[in-house]
């Protein structure tokens, strides 16, 4: 492809803002550790809640829809439409929980809950685990996908691709820290979504495609637009939706969409300015997520069956890529070669946008793990504020590498998609109960995680004729027995420190009686430390936040389709869940 002078003046300004926007960070975030990874706890919502959806916003997101929609249709969706109930829980349950604690990262959740060394080995453990080896897996597939853009849209080898990108993201997450992250994250947000939405309505422009209701009609099309799957059909409803919904929002760990929060989410909600600004940035990234961005890369998809029906179509169109990266998430890329100049770069600029928005914040997130959880934890307790800032850059740079290297040798998204999925099965329940049941233990992290670990290794490398949604439902089973069976086999968590944590987080009181009785009557718990808590009303608005988000997210698919009373209705039910929430907000702040 040829860019125009136009084209490499949106790519070429929109590096270096991202360069000038870490550059002016720098010399607040060198100050200090909490300057450098929390932007001093001093964040409002607004920014907080786009810097999520920045995040979520990776350059591997469009294609993984692309794929889904490509292979099961519209409805293939709910395997991520359903992490938010996830999202909403975190929202009016557990945001002020976490900006509560006062802690660092979400890792020092374990000496502040457990004792001893095994929440100190805990600690250690999934610094590097998460930190290290986890991120870098999932920074390496963010990296794929910029690699397919590349190779599509520019004509780079992997090599070249990685190595520009990567060089930008690093010095100005380096320079910048979280704060940097943020405000880059911002802008890079709104140039995304500009390009995307446009890109969309050229896409629909297309003689192929020949306007929005020739696609929706075409025979490549018409069946994959069901928002819902045929439920007549349960080989198709149960992993589509059934699974989703009954089982994988509150049990699978996901990055992003931990049951209870956790990872760059809590980073965020921990850099807020107080527990309501925290709430704000959640239910801002929730509502954008779901509800805004999904479309425009559904439409696009969906256009593609059109253009790119099959394999061997993509492969025709782009003979110089490597047949091993050919599979539908190159759809997505390969669409975007009908653009017009100007917005060919712009969307290449957006594109760019996303890729590093994803990876300085898995970079600044992992690096403070090193530096806050492994080195000043374990390696120099008496490492000041500029040594760990020091340290987080060195980590920084050694990340980023680490993925370069990985990248090249992944193929789909989807599939490590679905083994991320089965990775972090069955230790959704405990994260979410941890905060709320006195008896979760640091053993029981430690089993939830080698067990769920143990298992999706055992099926990834054994063939058993299972479907994906029947290895899931096996590795949420033997991974929560798992952990429930080692939780009352070994000794509880030591009291004092149940009692520490109960008095500073303020739980619902249900799962701490026993801890609060004997608490109260050693005199170290006084009568109003203890409160029921809001947790029904939390409940409550959980739900409706639901419905909110899934109003509007349906309501614009039916509007799309033309189907207006429908559209109606959904917004309807959308309006009224709002009035509820704003109705019972105050009662749970």
């Amino acid at each position: 492809m040829q860019l125009t002078t136009l084209d490499w003046s949106f790519i070429i300004g929109f590096f270096v803002l991202s360069l000038l926007i870490g550059f002016i960070a720098s010399k607040q975030s060198s100050k200090s550790y909490s300057e450098y990874f929390l932007s001093g706890r001093n964040m409002p919502w607004w920014l907080l809640g786009i810097s999520m959806v920045a995040t979520t916003f990776s350059a591997d997101t469009p294609n993984l829809v692309t794929d889904i929609v490509r292979k099961n249709g519209v409805a293939g969706n709910w395997v991520w439409w359903a992490f938010l109930l996830t999202g909403m829980l975190t929202v009016f349950v557990y945001a002020r929980l976490w900006r509560r604690s006062g802690i660092s990262t979400d890792l020092e959740f374990y000496e502040l809950r457990y004792s001893g060394k095994p929440a100190a080995f805990l600690r250690g453990f999934r610094a590097i685990y998460l930190g290290v080896f986890f991120n870098v897996m999932i920074m390496a597939s963010v990296c794929l996908a910029g690699i397919k853009i590349g190779s599509v849209l520019l004509g780079l080898t992997p090599t070249q691709t990685l190595t520009i990108a990567s060089v930008v993201t690093v010095l100005y997450t380096v320079m910048g820290g979280l704060r940097g992250v943020i405000w880059t994250d911002f802008f890079q947000f709104i140039l995304a979504m500009i390009g995307t939405v446009w890109a969309m309505f050229v896409v629909l422009d297309l003689p192929q495609v020949n306007g929005l209701s020739s696609l929706l009609a075409h025979e490549n099309v018409a069946p994959k637009l069901s928002m819902i799957p045929d439920f007549n059909d349960m080989n198709v409803a149960i992993p589509l939706i059934i699974i989703p919904l009954a089982v994988q929002w509150w049990s699978v760990w996901y990055p992003g969409a931990e049951p209870g929060g956790g990872g760059y989410i809590a980073q965020r909600m921990l850099s807020a300015k107080d527990e309501r600004n925290a709430v704000g940035a959640t239910l801002l990234f929730n509502i954008a997520h779901y509800a805004l961005r999904p479309w425009p890369w559904i439409i696009i998809a969906l256009a593609s069956l059109i253009v790119f029906p099959d394999f061997a179509s993509l492969k025709a169109a782009f003979p110089h890529i490597d047949e091993k990266v050919i599979n539908d998430d190159l759809a997505y890329p390969a669409m975007l070669t009908f653009l017009p100049p100007g917005l060919l770069g712009l969307i290449i600029a957006s594109l760019i946008g996303a890729f590093m928005s994803t990876i300085s914040t898995h970079l600044n997130w992992g690096a403070s793990y090193i530096s806050n959880d492994f080195y000043k934890r374990f390696i120099n307790p008496k490492a000041d504020e500029k040594e760990l800032v020091r340290i987080g850059r060195i980590s920084t740079v050694f990340l980023m590498a680490a993925a370069a290297f990985i990248a090249p040798k992944l193929e789909s998204a989807y599939d490590w998609f679905t083994l991320l999925l089965q990775i972090g099965a069955g230790t959704g329940l405990l994260f979410i109960l941890r905060w709320f049941w006195w008896r979760i233990n640091a053993w029981s992290e430690v089993a939830g995680m080698v067990i769920s670990f143990v298992v999706a290794i055992y099926f990834y490398n054994n063939d058993h004729g299972l479907e994906d949604w029947q290895i899931l439902l096996a590795g949420i089973g033997i991974t929560t027995l798992g952990w429930v069976i080692v939780t009352f086999m070994t000794r509880p968590t030591e009291h004092s420190k149940l009692v520490s944590f109960y008095k500073l987080i303020k739980p619902h009181s249900g799962g701490w009686k026993n801890v609060i009785a004997k608490g109260i009557q050693e005199g170290k718990l006084e009568q109003e430390d203890v409160t029921t808590g809001k947790l029904p009303t939390e409940i409550l608005c959980m739900f409706l936040g639901v419905f909110l988000v899934y109003g509007i997210l349906f309501g614009t698919g039916f509007f799309i389709y033309g189907n207006t009373s429908f559209g109606f209705l959904a917004f309807g039910i959308a309006i009224l869940s709002g009035l509820g929430i704003i109705k019972f907000w105050k009662s749970i702040e």
